[in-house]
């Protein structure tokens, strides 16, 4: 499978052009399919519980910080639901449902399928820990700038942050 990304003569395909490349690979990749052995005892009338199980990543991959937020970012999204070979993405009572349906013994599933997700396309395993390893800490206690994504002023060391810093 080639992905391709090319104009068309559509009005638009999907806000999340990223996203569906992302999901793209994944599935040509079988990056997911971990997921596939959690065993989640719902009616399967729709969607599988391996769809919902990717529909909830997809929630999280493209910003929504609560899962009612499907609803009004995801649910028009075909083309992205195209990808994951679904007609269309679940309602957020779907995905909610799902996730309280878990048993203690199916999020030990879930949590074994993630990690073995996680080993496999993260770089942690082949990092060289003969090197160093670099952290950045930003101690500075500046604040931030009014057009930063969800800044807050703050306190740092128990000190209010002065506003003449800037």
């Amino acid at each position: 499978m080639t992905i391709k990304i090319d104009f068309t003569d559509e009005f638009c395909n999907t806000r999340y052009a990223p996203l569906a490349v992302l999901s793209a690979h994944y599935q040509q990749k079988q990056v997911l399919e971990p997921l596939k052995t959690v065993t989640i005892s719902q009616k399967k009338r729709d969607f599988q519980a391996f769809d919902k199980l990717c529909q909830v990543l997809l929630s999280i991959l493209s910003g929504c910080v609560t899962l009612n937020e499907v609803n009004t970012k995801l649910q028009s999204e075909i083309g992205l639901a195209q990808i994951w070979s679904m007609k269309r993405i679940a309602d957020q009572s779907t995905l909610s449902r799902t996730l309280d349906a878990l048993s203690l013994k199916q999020i030990e599933e879930l949590r074994l399928a993630v990690t073995q997700i996680w080993r496999e396309i993260g770089q942690t395993s082949r990092h060289n820990w003969r090197g160093y390893l670099w952290l950045d800490y930003d101690l500075s206690s500046l604040p931030c700038g009014k057009q930063a994504e969800a800044s807050q002023k703050g306190f740092a060391s128990g000190k209010k942050t002065s506003q003449d810093v800037n």
